[in-house]
């Protein structure tokens, strides 16, 4: 938010340092009010269902209340404390951040080799440095070899001139650390601007050099260079090394990059007086949450993750020097030492009451003008925004602890981890029992969004082309804790499936007794799904898609209550469109149009009422718009949708039937097969002797209006028997599944004499074009010559079109067989 409105002033050609801190959060605010309710609009359109009378601001009074607490609580237990270290420093923002606030990206940048003359030696003695920062020379403290080094060992104890310093001299040093490998060899240490020179200095007792101001300037340290920035100094100090005759060389040379998460600049490595969280006394309690299984992170190759952090943490600076956040809770004595006389109290009063007791009623304070870092108001989120610290409060009380967060993986650290430190810190436990990470939303080629690349899907958008339904739906086949590419090739699928379902719908209402017809409806009302006796006694299709139901559910429930959502969504896709649209609505039309049974009608109304409704119910956390409109438009609808009843578990299933039908299935797919292989139009009707043992046959000939109407059979010369048919040479013959074959008259669906003919001028033509990629591939100049992919290209060619060749042939000497049997 703050980097979005000093953009906005910068377009106004205004600077944040211009406006004043007062003037400069008044325009915070008035964004914040203008613009900060456009994500609780998107997901109220996403369709959350929460209490919004509930939402909370990190800044509203109790929050702050919470937060000014939780520094004080923090501070007398000696967990907070201000000090001079090395931060991560934002120059654009004026500010330091956190390491976790600092993304790193490998690009392309310069290597700079340069002479550091040794004092008291001749013109060849020197050392020849390799750096990718050459402006922060000026800070130099040292230089380092590696103590096993001959080539340098002959320097160490001695002095090096630092290039354009007017002869400062700064001691070599032998240091294991150093990597004899990298560049020269030898390394400049420059404590104040580098973490892991930090570090080597605090070691070896070495003085710290600052050479930048806050705004990435060069300042006073830096000499005739001062007031340059960073990386006009950086051009301007190898153009003189060229002319004084210290530059050796410079070569290309990739590097990890730091830069702001937040504006994209690099972050510059500086030592400033900062507020700082002692970490390892609260990592250690959420460490022991896991190990003691107290909380749970899924997916659980997180916690690993989770451990490794948590065991290798460092403190956490916490201030930032900005002009919108929660102020840190410090006040100053004028005229004293900010590092020794300090105040913390929780309003300006008490700040100054406390002085007045210390230093007499005249005494003068001001407030510390850093903010906190708005991820430390954050990590308190699960219990301030129920009212702590009033521990009786009733929210407090009622809600706290709660059960699961869900949140993004890329704030695990940020968020999660400081949330579960500072909930055990604060109230003795866990905020939450179980974490669940999901992936982040990429586009359709898996980068990360960004204005830069225009490559942002705004879901408002989204929801107005595709439907809320159908983006809920593709969010949430996501894999747990891995990123989705987001194309819109997904929402038209899913858009596809609201439609479907919507039209599924339809259909059902479209068939159901009319409103009045009480005796129908009394028949329909009648069955029951819920008992063995009342499912086994269910004709075949209603028996199998009953009990297809009933395994559903029991799989769908298990994996909600396991959190996996996406396999919940996959298992109700496949079962509503391959199983319930694709073959039970299509086999209830034989019982609603064809049958003429009324009985036969009632089962397959109340079958497809039954198994929509529970779909609806299935489906609603994932599309809770159109499967509450269709829920509300089936009769005798006594409560809405959204708090209806769950589905029970564990209801009666027929695995025997299940199988059965499968193989009613498999027929009707081999004979939609060989009526597609012969181009047969779908409206004609063909005869069929279907072959099987009397077992299969009882139940395959139960449903032959089924069959006939799914496979496109003439029903009146559909026969069933034990052995093949007499024509059984005139026919083509399928094999369904074991002990399960068709045979399907030749003459029913094709001219014989006429097909051979196609086919044959058909070879021809594809003989021709083989021999043709085949002549391209023989010739030595074209696949030594032509491109790679290009040869691949006709080898694949080749290899199906000699494959479609085969297949004609096979077919035309089939057919050709069958002609000379008719003669």
């Amino acid at each position: 938010m703050l980097l979005v409105v000093e953009r906005m002033l910068a377009a106004e050609g205004v600077k944040r340092a211009d406006l004043g801190r007062d003037e400069f959060t008044k325009r915070v605010w008035e964004w914040k009010q203008k613009y900060g309710g456009t994500i609780t609009n998107q997901i109220k359109r996403l369709g959350a269902s929460c209490d919004w009378t509930r939402e909370r601001f990190t800044l509203d009074e109790q929050l702050s209340r919470a937060v000014v607490e939780a520094f004080i609580r923090l501070h007398e237990k000696g967990l907070i404390y201000q000090g001079s270290y090395m931060v991560n420093w934002s120059p654009n923002l004026q500010t330091a951040v956190s390491d976790l606030e600092v993304e790193y990206s490998e690009e392309p940048g310069t290597l700079y080799y340069i002479k550091y003359r040794v004092a008291g030696g001749s013109k060849s003695d020197y050392l020849t440095i390799a750096t990718t920062r050459p402006e922060t020379l000026f800070g130099d403290t040292a230089v380092a070899v590696n103590p096993q080094d001959e080539r340098y060992a002959k320097f160490i104890g001695k002095q090096a001139i630092v290039p354009l310093t007017f002869g400062r001299h700064v001691p070599i040093l032998s240091d294991k650390y150093v990597d004899k490998d990298f560049g020269t060899g030898v390394l400049k240490i420059s404590p104040g601007h580098d973490h892991n020179d930090y570090l080597l200095a605090r070691k070896l007792g070495l003085p710290i050099l600052n050479v930048m101001n806050k705004d990435g300037t060069l300042n006073e340290v830096a000499g005739l260079y001062a007031g340059l920035d960073r990386f006009e100094a950086r051009k301007k100090l190898w153009s003189d090394l060229e002319e004084t005759g210290l530059a050796v060389k410079k070569e290309a040379h990739t590097s990890r990059v730091p830069r702001s998460q937040r504006g994209g600049e690099i972050i510059e490595p500086l030592v400033s007086k900062q507020w700082f969280v002692s970490m390892e006394p609260l990592a250690e309690r959420a460490l022991e949450a896991v190990s003691k299984g107290e909380l749970t992170i899924m997916p659980e190759r997180f916690e690993k993750i989770y451990n490794h952090w948590l065991s290798n943490i460092k403190d956490w600076c916490i201030s930032r020097q900005l002009w919108w956040g929660h102020r840190i809770p410090v006040w100053y004595v004028s005229g004293k030492d900010c590092e020794e006389e300090y105040i913390v109290a929780r309003s300006h009063r008490e700040a100054l009451s406390k002085a007045q007791e210390k230093y007499g009623k005249n005494v003068e304070i001001y407030q510390d003008p850093d903010v906190l870092d708005t991820w430390f108001s954050s990590s308190l989120w699960p219990f301030s925004t129920l009212g702590w610290p009033d521990e009786s409060a009733e929210d407090f009380k009622r809600f706290y602890p709660t059960s699961v967060l869900e949140t993004g993986h890329d704030i695990l650290f940020f968020w999660v981890a400081r949330m579960v430190m500072m909930g055990i810190e604060f109230t003795g436990t866990v905020p939450f029992s179980n974490v669940y990470l999901h992936g982040l939303i990429r586009d359709s080629q898996g980068r990360k969004m960004s204005k830069t690349l225009g490559n942002v899907i705004d879901p408002l958008d989204t929801i107005a082309e595709y439907g809320t339904d159908a983006l809920r739906f593709t969010l949430a086949l996501g894999t747990a804790g891995q990123d989705l590419n987001l194309s819109m090739e997904r929402l038209t699928s899913n858009k596809a499936f609201t439609n479907k379902l919507w039209n599924a719908g339809k259909f059902i209402l479209r068939n159901l007794p009319h409103q009045d017809d009480t005796l129908a409806w009394e028949a329909l009302l009648a069955h029951k799904f819920d008992k063995v006796e009342s499912v086994v006694k269910l004709p075949l299709p209603e028996c199998w898609v009953v009990s297809k139901l009933h395994v559903l559910v029991d799989e769908v429930t298990a994996s909600y209550e396991k959190l996996f959502f996406g396999d919940v969504g996959r298992e109700i896709y496949d079962f509503f469109w391959a199983d319930f649209a694709d073959w039970y609505i299509e086999v209830s039309k034989a019982r609603l149009y064809h049958s003429g049974d009324h009985s036969v009608a009632s089962v397959s109304q109340a079958a497809l009422l039954y198994i929509f409704g529970s779909i609806l119910k299935l489906l609603h956390p994932f599309m809770p718009f159109v499967t509450e409109e269709l829920w509300q438009a089936l009769p005798s609808r006594q409560e809405a949708l959204i708090v209806s009843a769950w589905p029970p578990t564990s209801l009666p299933r027929d695995i025997d039937s299940i199988k059965k039908f499968e193989n009613l299935q498999a027929l009707t797919r081999a004979i939609r097969n060989v009526r597609a292989e012969y181009a047969v139009e779908p409206a004609k009707l063909i005869s069929a002797s279907i072959v099987a043992n009397p077992d299969v046959i009882q139940y395959i000939s139960g449903e032959r209006e089924v069959l006939a109407l799914l496979s496109r059979l003439d029903l009146g010369n559909v026969n069933f028997a034990e052995a093949p048919p007499g024509d059984a040479n005139q026919s083509v013959h399928v094999v369904a599944s074991e002990g399960l074959e068709a045979y399907l008259p030749l003459s029913d669906m094709v001219d014989i004499s006429a097909e051979v003919q196609r086919l044959s001028k058909r070879l021809v033509k594809m003989q021709a074009e083989y021999d043709g990629l085949m002549a391209r591939l023989s010739s030595s100049s074209f696949v030594e010559k032509a491109p790679e992919d290009i040869v691949r290209g006709v080898r694949e060619k080749a290899a199906e079109a000699e494959e479609k060749l085969t297949l004609t042939k096979n077919r035309l000497n089939f057919l050709k067989s069958k002609v000379l049997i008719a003669n």
